[in-house]
């Protein structure tokens, strides 16, 4: 791996714990105006100073993002469908060049697979592209493992998910939580965030993030369940408490309930 590989790296899975705390506000790609960042700027600058890395689209990242920002950015570079297709499924492809990605400085580039649908093809192709373009200059690819219609959140499913995208190049893994876990976990040779999904009560979510780290997770990739939350910044302190400071859930949940206003 060379030098600008871990550079990028290590700006997003902090080197002093091996931890991150991810904050994804990129849903705007195929869900448009989502509840809670229909003005994105205003929510996202105040959660910025407990995030380790931001995934936004290129859009959200040029419009409402300062450029003297320190924050790492993760990118959204797939896409193709929205919420209002017919099988209301993510069929993705590339939608962003690497070239672009590069001119807007990102530390790493995020992209949608979904395993296990008939189209399962060619996001694994487009896959494989942007890993391709963006390995060229040393930049890891984040790979998300969609869940399709149909398609259980369990390990077996999960662990072929996260397993293929590590196979096919991706340097990080972004995968949802379920029981059993580790299995998920000890089956990838790569770093796994889980996903937060759809909103859950704010103590659910920070014990999913705690029981998460427990089975070997490096992080939280989280969006609804935080900015979402009756105090978004209370909540990603909680789960930053969680993720870096080793916080049990009922401290973290203390911790929300005491700086919530």
């Amino acid at each position: 791996m060379d030098w600008g590989m871990k550079n990028r790296l290590s700006k997003i899975i902090k080197p002093k714990d091996g931890h991150t705390v991810m904050l994804a506000v990129d849903h705007g790609y195929f869900m448009g105006p989502t509840t809670g960042l229909e003005k994105l700027d205003q929510m996202v600058n105040p959660l910025i100073p407990y995030a380790d890395v931001l995934m936004p689209t290129r859009g959200a990242l040029r419009n409402y993002i300062s450029p003297d920002t320190e924050i790492p950015i993760c990118l959204r570079v797939s896409g193709g469908t929205s919420i209002l297709n017919e099988k209301n499924l993510l069929h993705e492809g590339i939608i962003v060049s690497i070239e672009d990605a590069i001119r807007l400085n990102v530390s790493a580039v995020a992209f949608s697979i979904l395993v296990g649908q008939p189209f399962e093809r060619d996001t694994l192709l487009g896959f494989t592209q942007i890993i391709d373009d963006a390995n060229r200059y040393n930049i890891p690819v984040l790979a998300v493992t969609a869940v399709g219609r149909g398609l259980g959140k369990d390990a077996k499913y999960l662990s072929l998910a996260s397993r293929m995208a590590a196979e096919l190049g991706a340097s990080i893994v972004k995968t949802y939580f379920c029981p059993n876990f580790e299995k998920v976990v000890d089956t990838c040779p790569v770093p796994i965030v889980i996903a937060g999904g759809k909103k859950i009560p704010e103590k659910d979510a920070i014990q999913m993030a705690y029981d998460a780290l427990q089975a070997g997770a490096i992080g939280v990739d989280m969006g609804r369940n935080i900015f979402q939350s009756s105090d978004p910044v209370s909540m990603i302190k909680a789960v930053n408490a969680v993720v870096h400071k080793k916080y049990s859930p009922k401290e973290a949940y203390d911790l929300f309930k005491s700086k919530k206003k």
